[in-house]
């Protein structure tokens, strides 16, 4: 079965916003990280990042940021890329092949080795996060005062 576009997207952006050598260590844990060819070897570049005023607003030119990015061909025949913010080109050339491998018979390992514990890591920092913030919030209410 080939996976959607929206569940590529979903498992790439995971990659990218991985900690630096989680998806490394994680290949290791799992044993699958051998048999690829590289097309593209890690290479350090950077790229414009655009906003929006409110998200919905004409987007403007915020910055540049650097990305590493890699693309490599499994022995089978299938190609993965991956792109990661800053130089971390074992990330890149990690993630480049947990997109592979997402796309033959091992996803479901992949899905189970890697891509469940990064999913559960992130939901745990956004979670520490809110609540850091939570216990910062200030009420704000405006009291009734006795005069006329």
């Amino acid at each position: 079965m080939t996976p959607s576009e929206d569940d590529r997207r979903a498992w790439m952006g995971l990659l990218a916003r991985s900690p630096e050598g989680r998806v490394t260590r994680l290949l290791e844990v799992s044993g699958l990280g051998s048999g690829a060819k590289l097309l593209r070897p890690p290479e350090i570049g950077s790229v414009m990042v655009r906003g929006r005023a409110g998200g919905t607003g004409a987007p403007f030119n915020l910055g540049e940021m650097t990305v590493t990015r890699c693309a490599l061909k499994l022995e089978c025949g299938t190609v993965g890329h991956g792109h990661v913010q800053g130089r971390r080109k074992g990330d890149a050339k990690a993630a480049a092949l947990v997109d592979a491998l997402m796309q033959t018979e091992h996803a479901g390992m992949v899905e189970a080795g890697v891509l469940e514990p990064l999913r559960s890591e992130e939901a745990a920092r956004r979670q520490s996060r809110a609540e850091k913030a939570a216990a910062t919030k200030v009420d704000f209410f405006t009291m009734v005062r006795g005069e006329d």
